[in-house]
């Protein structure tokens, strides 16, 4: 095969860039702190990139890099790849999702280790000179209850770690099935028992819309006075101005952070005034053994991918190719977006059955994929591959049901989600003019756009609800883009999914479910 270039632009392991330059046919060139328009400049030439988190692969990048076929991230985190416009350009993007699990799971043990025995306080004071033994009594682990918030790959590794230290471990983890958290040996419960609970909560979940400030006063609030709080997972997550009330109140014993929502931190912070509160710059990846194995692993997947076609931790292809994807991409698009919809609805889930009617019938299973994908990266907070997406389901406890059904005429997707309370189903399909529509909602027909953010809101079907609603929205200065009503002559009830422009308020919410005649309101990013 001809000569393959590849740029490592942000730092990376040496053993890393030597595999690498070990490869036959592979031309590589390190090259870091290069600003877009450095890097725009040259990447022209290269067909594979190696980044970390430094590196931001804008859409000025990609219109720039003609032969790029893929981008390697050693790490987990791709929010600093455009995924769409690397999709459009035809590049794949590929991460490293397992590569800092152990090293992140182990520094949010040790921060909950600092914070129970004043290690960073202790050891500021005796290099002050002093000896205030009785300043620093701390609290024990052993027999403790561990109240982990997402379940996931780090979460698993610290409840490992936790039981270890002989800890009680509870959590709350909204996909989760409690036989899988059972063969864990961790009582799962809900978000407001394990604050309630807990003696120690350390926070694993992902930064998504749903858990924006999860941790505010009302959370806080909610905790034991002595409870110790760590949050290694992503800025944002915590309401900092939230944690710091509640530890000048001493509403809470103390509190460990390594991720912030602006970061740098600034120095003239509000946290870094207290001293019931331990901080790191951000260091859970930061391990000479992660960074070899993430650098390592990034380069044989660039390898892999450059030499033989070989696609590992995709996070934007799904498992097609040739003319077939080209075709199929408008449609798997409707069944990511079925699959993000209905994540928000149900309560986790058991059972994902994907039917696909019509000439979509044959392809149900790349389609299935992608409504898997789709529904665990609502939950996941990282683009999930429709190539990993089964095997993520398997862990989870999660059943995918396959059905085609090739005598209706429109090819239609549809989606059940059983979460073992109930079913959520949604409906859509591909319009002839090329626009995704959800044509049915939880057993509603409709004709909606299936994208942007929207209201689903069940009430009775009388005279002034709507405009109640309406003027609600108003009030909060929440524009209505479009209105699609269902309606059930039969028991009177309807099903409406107001689109609008921009994510709304919790207290608009509050008043909407407040309205008589209105049943349920949700609020779901499509």
């Amino acid at each position: 095969m001809a000569t393959v270039k590849v740029l490592v632009s942000d730092k990376l392991s040496e053993e890393g860039v030597q595999v690498l330059r070990e490869a036959t046919d592979v031309q590589v060139d390190v090259k870091t702190g290069l600003s877009e328009d450095e890097l725009c400049a040259i990447i022209g030439e290269y067909h594979g990139l190696v980044i970390r988190s430094a590196t931001k692969v804008t859409p000025k990048v990609l219109a720039a890099a003609k032969n790029l076929k893929v981008v390697g991230r050693a790490g987990i985190g791709v929010d600093n790849v455009d995924l769409p416009t690397a999709s459009k350009h035809g590049v794949v993007v590929m991460n490293t999702p397992l590569g800092n699990t152990v090293t992140t799971a182990e520094h949010a043990i040790a921060l909950l280790m600092s914070l129970a025995r004043y290690v960073p306080r202790a050891d500021a004071s005796m290099k002050r000179g002093e000896w205030e033994k009785k300043a620093f009594q701390g609290t024990e682990l052993w027999n403790k209850t561990l109240g982990l918030v997402g379940l996931g790959n780090i979460g698993k590794i610290v409840a490992d770690r936790a039981q270890g230290l002989k800890m009680k471990v509870i959590a709350s983890d909204p996909v989760l099935r409690a036989e899988e958290a059972e063969r864990l040996g961790v009582e799962l419960v809900s978000f407001d028992e394990l604050l309630t609970r807990a003696d120690c909560i350390s926070v694993h979940t992902p930064l998504v819309p749903s858990t924006k400030h999860l941790f505010n006063d009302a959370a806080f609030a909610k905790m034991k006075k002595n409870a110790l709080f760590v949050c290694a997972a992503r800025g944002g997550i915590v309401d900092e101005d939230a944690l710091a009330r509640a530890l000048e109140s001493k509403k809470i014993r103390g509190a460990a952070l390594d991720v912030f929502e602006k970061e740098p931190l600034p120095a003239d912070h509000p946290l870094t005034k207290l001293e019931n509160i331990v901080l790191t710059p951000h260091l859970g990846a930061s391990t000479d053994e992660a960074q070899e194995r993430v650098g390592v692993q990034v380069a044989h997947q660039i390898v892999a991918f450059l030499k033989h076609g070989t696609i590992e931790n995709g996070v934007n292809v799904p498992s097609l190719s040739g003319d077939l994807a080209q075709r199929l991409t408008p449609q798997l698009e409707v069944a990511r977006r079925l699959g993000r919809l209905l994540a928000q609805l149900a309560d986790g889930a058991r059972e994902i059955r994907v039917t696909a009617y019509g000439e979509l019938a044959p392809l149900v299973a790349p389609l299935a994929q992608e409504t898997l994908a789709g529904f665990l990266e609502r939950h996941s907070g990282q683009p999930v591959s429709p190539l990993s997406a089964p095997y993520e389901a398997k862990e989870r406890d999660i059943k995918i049901v396959e059905i085609s059904e090739p005598s209706e005429p429109l090819p239609i997707i549809r989606v059940v989600v059983n979460d073992g309370e109930g079913i959520h189903t949604a409906s859509g399909r591909r319009s002839r003019g090329g626009g995704l529509r959800l044509v049915g909602l939880e057993g509603y027909e409709m004709d909606a756009v299936l994208k942007g953010h929207a209201l689903v809101i069940h009430n009775e079907d009388k005279p002034g609800v709507i405009g109640a609603i309406g003027t609600i929205l108003g009030k909060h200065g929440a524009n209505v883009a479009r209105l699609q009503v269902g309606l059930d002559e039969d028991t009177g009830k309807a099903l409406a999914l107001w689109n609008v422009d921009a994510e709304v308020s919790p207290s608009l919410l509050a008043e909407l479910r407040a309205l008589p005649n209105v049943s349920s309101v949700d609020y779901v990013s499509i």
